[in-house]
């Protein structure tokens, strides 16, 4: 059976080619930056991409459709934030759930940053939990580590799968592999030596651990850097240049930690080498640090689609026999 997703605040993609591997079918894809509807375009020409803002975009024409999936914005919950929660002007979540309103999918899957599950914010998590309920939905989140899933970033995320109930007894969250990931200097050695630098094996020995989390920032604060301090300073103990995005590879005779480019990056994130990221460096850098890494979704989506088709299953009206006499 055909699954089929609506996803709001698309980015560049991570989730919905997650889905995809999943196999699950997208009706729509809804992204308020230009630039990230013009790298879904790129890849995936026969989706249909809307680039629209979520506190205006009605999801009515959707009315059915199987999953509402998506990333809204993390900014108002990261830690790396003033954590202003609802009070934050960026906070979608109440669109979110007037769009889940509108269309009354079979199943809902929302990712955003570990610090959605801080202490403070109890009372959203409580309150959303409430408003699917009524909704006729069961909730349940977890926090999920981009590396337990072959990712080779640090990287947590929580995930919010909301169920009606009966579909949600099939449910059963991915099982994590820790062992799955293999280290930066490894997952980037071909591209770093792509120019004939000749340390490139070198640096991928010293390199032996897994990526710190990649900060991308928002329009109002970052640029094509690493992150904040204490980020900058985990990627140099790793033997990388933090402090800006390169256009290429290190060139012969290059000496010193070398940056990363935006392809290295995006394979950090989980993204095959093919999938391509539009724009100029800042804001193809942006597009690429914020997204949701596609095998993590892919695991994800994967179990919600199965709860989806066992539930389908038991649906199914029995076939009748005609009693016969011997």
């Amino acid at each position: 059976m055909a699954i089929t997703s609506l996803e709001l605040c698309a980015g560049a993609g991570g989730q919905a080619l997650g889905l995809e591997r999943a196999g699950i079918e997208h009706s729509g894809l809804m992204e308020i930056d230009a630039d990230a509807c013009a790298t879904l375009r790129l890849n995936r020409p026969k989706w249909t991409i809307h680039n629209a803002d979520l506190t205006t975009f009605s999801g009515t024409p959707w009315k059915g459709v199987d999953l509402v999936t998506g990333g809204l914005p993390c900014p108002p919950y990261s830690i790396a934030g003033k954590q202003l929660g609802p009070q934050d002007e960026r906070d979608l979540f109440g669109h979110g759930l007037r769009v889940i309103d509108e269309t009354r999918p079979r199943g809902v899957m929302i990712e955003n940053v570990k610090g959605i599950l801080s202490p403070r914010f109890e009372e959203v998590r409580t309150d959303l939990r409430k408003k699917l309920r009524k909704l006729g939905y069961d909730v349940q989140w977890r926090l999920l580590n981009a590396c337990d899933f072959g990712v080779p970033q640090l990287r947590p995320r929580v995930i919010f799968v909301a169920l009606p109930t009966q579909t949600m007894d099939f449910f059963e969250w991915p099982t994590p592999n820790p062992s799955s990931a293999s280290t930066v200097g490894d997952s980037l050695l071909d591209l770093m030596s792509a120019n004939g630098w000749e340390l490139a094996e070198q640096w991928a020995q010293q390199c032996d651990d897994i990526a710190p989390t990649l900060v991308g920032g928002s329009k109002k604060h970052g640029g094509p850097d690493l992150g904040p301090t204490r980020a900058k300073r985990a990627w140099e103990a790793l033997g990388v240049n933090a402090k800006s995005i390169a256009e290429t590879a290190p060139e012969p005779g290059f000496v010193g930690h070398p940056r990363l480019t935006v392809r290295m990056a995006a394979r950090l994130q989980g993204f095959p080498d093919t999938w391509q990221i539009y724009g100029r460096k800042t804001t193809s850098y942006r597009q690429v640090a914020n997204a949701f890494p596609p095998p993590v979704a892919c695991a994800v989506a994967s179990q919600i689609k199965k709860a989806i088709e066992e539930t389908a299953k038991i649906s199914l009206p029995k076939k009748r026999y005609n009693k016969t006499t011997v």
